[in-house]
């Protein structure tokens, strides 16, 4: 019987060849693989339904969401039949809606993962109350900042000369939008709250871990902050409206500028920013 001799060096070739040709396999399939992950972040459809008192539904009614939606349709209002279908990852939302002649409601809903049962045709029906007949809308004058927060206090509208007067605190943050190291001055937002009794400081209390921020730009950005992320017994960074940049005025940024130094992006910075709404999240 002829012996079988064993080739150290062919061995060794093949197996080189063969993890060659798997590595190149591995790498010809990753940008399939992460496809196929990202396809799994997709978004889950949501239809908004806005409905008046007598179960009708309201035409054309405005809606603001936060986070804004990355694929928007041309027009955040709903259709003649008061439905408005959007595409949203999964998450925690605000959800502003108004009409004329109603008065405006809010509400905090869940977006849930595709492919989740509960996701499945996810519907959020808003009713929206009749408005008082002649009912008077607020017009605050130019370049005022807003602080509303209507289960505590009437709003405030804060004057420039207002918010020049109370106490300033000066932040060095490093802006990585303009790769560059900047220092601030403005005022606390526990602050600002104080102005409409929000339950903060001394007042702290468990219904404020259940509450949240909705700070608006003029251009209608819109961000969220939790009222924990102002309090400063239950949050390390210093949270602000700022009203100058390197000791000098916002320019086109302001007058007045959100500002959360611990976010590594500052995504959530407010340009222009006219109001400040505090909710329950129920």
């Amino acid at each position: 019987m002829a012996r079988l001799r064993f080739d150290a060096r062919a061995f060794s070739a093949t197996l080189h060849g063969s993890l060659r040709a798997a590595a190149l396999s591995a790498v010809l399939l990753l940008p399939a693989a992460l496809c196929a992950q990202q396809s799994s972040i997709a978004a889950a459809s949501v239809d908004i339904v806005v409905k008046d008192p007598t179960g009708a539904g309201i035409s054309h009614a405005r809606v603001r969401v936060v986070p804004f939606p990355e694929n928007p349709p041309a027009k955040m209002e709903t259709d003649d039949k008061g439905h408005l279908l959007l595409n949203l990852t999964a998450g925690t939302y605000a959800l502003f809606v108004s009409a004329s002649g109603f008065s405006k409601t809010s509400q905090r809903f869940e977006v849930n993962a595709p492919g989740d049962a509960k996701s499945t045709a996810q519907v959020l029906t808003m009713v929206l109350p009749v408005g008082a007949p002649g009912s008077p809308t607020a017009v605050y004058p130019e370049n005022s900042l807003v602080l509303a927060a209507d289960q505590y206090h009437p709003p405030v509208a804060l004057s420039p000369a207002d918010f020049h007067a109370l106490p300033h605190i000066t932040v060095k943050v490093h802006n990585s939008h303009s790769n560059a190291d900047e220092t601030y001055s403005g005022v606390l937002l526990e602050v600002l709250l104080a102005k409409v009794n929000a339950p903060i400081g001394k007042s702290f209390r468990e219904e404020a871990l259940s509450s949240y921020l909705i700070a608006t730009g003029s251009d209608g950005y819109s961000v969220a902050l939790s009222l924990a992320e102002v309090e400063l017994g239950a949050h390390s960074g210093e949270n602000m409206v700022a009203d100058t940049r390197d000791g000098q005025p916002l320019g086109k940024s302001g007058p007045y500028e959100l500002i959360v130094p611990d976010d590594k992006r500052p995504a959530r910075w407010v340009h222009n920013l006219g109001s400040i709404t505090l909710l329950p999240t129920h």
